[in-house]
């Protein structure tokens, strides 16, 4: 007990920084991609740093026909709970913090708490610029919650079948991939496309950013933040996306590079740690950054249509699949 309580005081605050720079660092490099491909300059990639500097040090504007209470606690919510989330998602060759059997489900549980609070930090606003927003990011979460549901219970069908729990360190311990044969790995490929399309939906970033959508709803649910609690849910966006691809890679791609390079020890870790970083990094590049500069924000009904009609029905396709390729 003494070794977990002194793991988890020096472990939780070096991982919350290094997450949360993480963060920071993967949106001023989206911004400066972004910009490449659209043949400009772009934003310093630490830009993301001094814009959180600059917000720290504002002050906290409230409007006065909000609901102070829940206005304040919203955006510490939308912070704290995907920075939970990675605690309990493996780093490189490091066991999570907190682990235990079916954490991968309190994982999604956490990772849908920033988009809710989001949603009721607007409605408490009094804005109706940010109730419109709040009510498409509810839209939004109705929609592509149940095809992430039926990957994530899809995975974890197929670890109980073949190993013993389904907690994310031993999903990462047994590659999914070893565990279907032809048609499983069809479905696989289906279920990881369908994760391809909800991050960025979950992250709320072009095409799907239909609850702030700048030039229609003016930022929407952040329309009247300012200050601290602004900065407080532009790091936890940035945090959620980095969670969102640690939890993809995670499932799909676990592998680590030291067995390849023949090391172990502090080499070891350093070898998988920096792998892990950029795997995390390839996926975001290819379902973000890519993504949002090549496609134009959709409307809220072809959001509702894709996500409830075909992205639903992939995922569903690829559970079956899964399941028959894993009998």
């Amino acid at each position: 007990m003494d070794d977990l309580l002194l793991r988890f005081i020096v472990g939780a605050p070096i991982l919350t920084l290094l997450y949360i720079g993480l963060g920071l660092l993967y949106k001023g490099v989206d911004r400066k991609v972004h910009a490449q491909m659209q043949w400009r300059v772009g934003p310093p990639i630490l830009q993301p740093f001094y814009d959180v500097r600059k917000l720290l040090t504002k002050q906290n504007l409230v409007p006065e026909n909000s609901i102070k209470l829940i206005f304040h606690i919203a955006p510490i919510l939308a912070f704290a709970s995907p920075l939970l989330a990675l605690l309990y998602i493996p780093f490189g060759n490091m066991e999570p913090l907190f682990e235990g059997y079916g954490d991968m489900i309190i994982v999604i549980y956490l990772l849908s708490a920033p988009p809710l609070a989001l949603s009721i930090g607007g409605f408490s606003s009094g804005s109706p610029y940010a109730t419109i927003g709040s009510q498409r990011e509810v839209v939004a979460m109705i929609a592509y919650e149940l095809p992430l549901a039926v990957t994530i219970a899809t995975v974890a069908w197929l670890m109980g079948e073949n190993v013993t729990g389904f907690s994310l360190a031993t999903i990462a311990a047994n590659p999914v991939w070893g565990l279907v044969g032809p048609i499983g790995i069809v479905g696989l490929i289906l279920l990881l496309v369908v994760f391809l399309i909800v991050v960025p939906a979950e992250a709320a970033k072009v095409p799907f950013d239909i609850a702030e959508a700048e030039t229609e709803l003016a930022e929407g649910c952040l329309a009247e933040y300012s200050g601290r609690n602004l900065a407080l849910f532009y790091m936890g966006d940035a945090v959620k996306t980095i969670a969102l691809s640690a939890l993809v890679v995670v499932i799909f791609f676990p592998y680590n590079l030291s067995p390849l390079l023949g090391v172990s020890g502090i080499l070891a870790f350093t070898a998988d740690a920096i792998f892990f970083i950029l795997k995390i990094l390839a996926f975001m590049l290819i379902s973000i950054t890519f993504v949002r500069t090549a496609f134009a924000r959709i409307k809220v009904d072809q959001f509702s249509r894709l996500f409830m009609g075909i992205i639903s029905t992939m995922s569903v396709i690829g559970l079956v699949l899964v399941w028959i390729g894993g009998i």
